[in-house]
């Protein structure tokens, strides 16, 4: 199984899904299709790791507001992820999640097309607390710009999204 190294988020209008385009290496890329169901469920264990990590109550909510909206601040302009012609695509079945104190490691599964090697149809992505903060931050956009419901996201993570600016923007990396 391979890591993704970098990878591209961003919503596809016509698919009606999210696709994430990733760099497992400089000469390597995948496509990941990932639908609004597959993504409500994996949010409450993403959001609820990130919450044991700040505890609860109202001063957990606003160290999660504070990290979320300095974690964004600190996302860096990068070029997108170009997928190949030679790219495997898959439309994602799975998510299985890893948690351990120091992060959460993802486990996309999916099947690909049948020009896939075989067992390529799993590829992992680990995210300590600050890029996993980034990225749901990279996905509550997409959710905007989908005008997908927003009732799982909680309100420290939209309110830090707003404030920092970035509800604007189309595709983040």
């Amino acid at each position: 199984m391979a890591d993704l190294q970098r990878m591209t988020t961003e919503y596809i209008d016509s698919e009606d899904r999210i696709r994430l385009s990733g760099e497992l290496s400089p000469q390597a890329t995948v496509v990941l299709w990932l639908t609004q169901r597959l993504v409500n469920r994996l949010l409450p264990h993403l959001l609820g790791w990130l919450e044991q990590q700040a505890g609860n109550g109202a001063v957990g909510e606003l160290f999660q507001g504070f990290a979320q909206q300095a974690a964004m601040a600190t996302l860096e302009q990068q070029p997108p992820v170009q997928s190949a012609p030679q790219s495997q695509v898959w439309l994602v079945h799975a998510v299985n999640l890893t948690a351990a104190a120091e992060g959460v490691r993802l486990t996309f599964r999916g099947v690909g097309d049948t020009s896939a090697p075989e067992g390529s149809d799993a590829v992992g992505l680990t995210l300590h607390a600050q890029p996993l903060r980034q990225w749901l931050g990279i996905l509550h956009a997409q959710y905007c710009k989908a005008d997908w419901p927003l009732t799982g996201w909680p309100d420290w993570l939209t309110e830090a999204h707003t404030a920092t600016g970035h509800t604007s923007q189309a595709m983040l990396h």
